[in-house]
């Protein structure tokens, strides 16, 4: 809300003559007797302007001006005002100076500027936070695909957004961490986040584990504990595996997310909850709810937004991105060199169906980094019994054959960084042949020169 607009003078009349006219001119007023008392309301989160009187008993304007943030619009009204205190507060930030007697559309005029300055100055900030946040994202969730790129731009709207969010994704997509972006590139990031997986928390433990205990609930019991939504309270709490959560007690995490209060096991007392709730799932939610498999209630209530993960398979272009980076982590951690890999192996990475997403990948790079030094296992010996024979696909030899082109055109392209030249050499191609590829397979020097 930016025609918000606060009032603070010490005298009633002028006070209730100017919210009057503020609000027939369409402002929200809220008006205040002494500066002191305002000041308690005023943070950079304002929205509106400030409209003061300068001569006040106990902080005065000019005291108030100093107080106040400088990007909110100040305007300081007096009967006693001469020129040098005009340029004194113009020169400390005040936004207009106004002497009394003053006609109402002066008033209302400068505070209609006033408020346009500052919705614009809180949309410019807006979009540096969410330059800033999406750039971070950028060396979280790893890739330049179409896919990651709308991933990260979701993430990043989602992240500003309380709400409760169901992430959907194969085994290895990384569903905690995007889990983890919405945390702490949110506004709960400062509170804690509290990662559960409810596939291995044993049945019988389930209500424990989350709502916690007294002392006393059950055998062994010998103290109270609290659960983990408490442990997560004010920040975020992540359901990983939310298909599998027992159905008998799938009503009572949906009391709690309609509530927002808990009960410990063996207590009758509630507790209030200030929760985001982030739960994730491989299959789909919504057919095990047609089914019967889980409650269709929760369902909804847990879909407040969502995300959809792609597959490794859907952004195959990210790979040599992501292979780099994981083998630069793992040679970090093993205090080892970075190895080069042949553009055949590239190719047999971007050829490979991957299964286990980017969590296979990740492996695959810790183990080739350690197989090249300890038993010099080819890397495609590593994915042996993985790579889909060509038997078992519908694919065409022609359509084949420019997968493999397109690969080995890309791996060299990435192992040179974009270096026409070097890439010309090594396969022996003319520049205007290879021009002509990189055109007929959507290859664009500029990706691969950071690469």
């Amino acid at each position: 809300m930016t025609n918000q607009v606060y009032i603070i003078d010490d005298d009633q009349s002028v006070r209730e003559a100017l919210e009057e006219w503020l609000t027939l001119a369409g402002f929200t007023v809220q008006t205040w007797a002494s500066a002191e008392t305002a000041l308690k309301f005023i943070d950079e989160g304002f929205s509106g302007a400030i409209v003061s009187d300068v001569k006040m008993p106990g902080m005065d304007g000019m005291e108030l001006l100093e107080r106040v943030p400088r990007s909110i619009p100040l305007l300081l009204i007096t009967g006693h005002g001469d020129i040098s205190m005009a340029v004194s507060a113009m020169k400390k930030g005040a936004y207009d100076f106004i002497e009394k007697p003053f006609q109402p559309t002066r008033l209302v005029d400068a505070v209609k500027r006033a408020c346009t300055q500052r919705k614009l100055y809180l949309e410019n900030q807006q979009l540096k936070q969410a330059l800033e946040h999406q750039q971070g994202l950028e060396s979280v969730l790893i890739g330049d695909s179409p896919a990651i790129k709308r991933l990260r731009q979701q993430v990043g709207e989602l992240a500003q957004l309380d709400v409760d969010v169901l992430i959907h994704g194969e085994t290895g997509t990384g569903k905690e961490l995007v889990a983890r972006c919405l945390h702490d590139f949110g506004k709960r990031h400062k509170h804690p986040f509290v990662p559960i997986n409810v596939a291995a928390i044993p049945e019988q433990l389930i209500e424990s584990e989350l709502f916690g205990h007294v002392a006393g609930a059950f055998t062994g019991a010998q103290k109270s504990q609290p659960g983990k939504f408490e442990f997560a309270n004010k920040g975020t709490l992540f359901l990983d595996e939310i298909e599998s959560m027992p159905p008998h007690f799938q009503v009572k995490v949906l009391r709690v997310l309609q509530e927002r209060e808990v009960i410990r096991l063996g207590s009758h007392q509630s507790i209030p909850l200030n929760v985001r709730v982030i739960s994730a799932t491989k299959e789909d939610l919504q057919q095990s709810a047609l089914e019967g498999r889980f409650r269709s209630d929760l369902f909804y209530r847990l879909m407040v937004a969502e995300i959809r993960i792609p597959s490794l398979r859907e952004r195959k272009e990210d790979i040599p991105l992501l292979f780099a980076h994981f083998l630069r982590q793992a040679a970090s951690k093993h205090n080892k060199a970075t190895p080069e890999l042949s553009s055949d192996e590239w190719v047999t990475l971007e050829t490979h169906e991957w299964p286990g997403n980017v969590r296979e990948l990740k492996n695959l790079a810790e183990r080739y980094l350690l197989g090249r030094e300890f038993q010099e296992m080819p890397l495609q010996e590593m994915l042996t019994g993985k790579i889909i024979p060509a038997s078992d696909t519908s694919t065409s030899l022609h359509q084949r054959v420019a997968d493999y082109e397109r690969a080995i055109l890309k791996a060299e392209l990435s192992r040179c960084k974009g270096n026409i030249f070097q890439v010309m050499e090594i396969l022996d191609l003319p520049r205007r042949t290879l021009n002509q590829k990189m055109q007929r397979y959507g290859l664009k020097r500029e990706d691969f020169l950071d690469h």
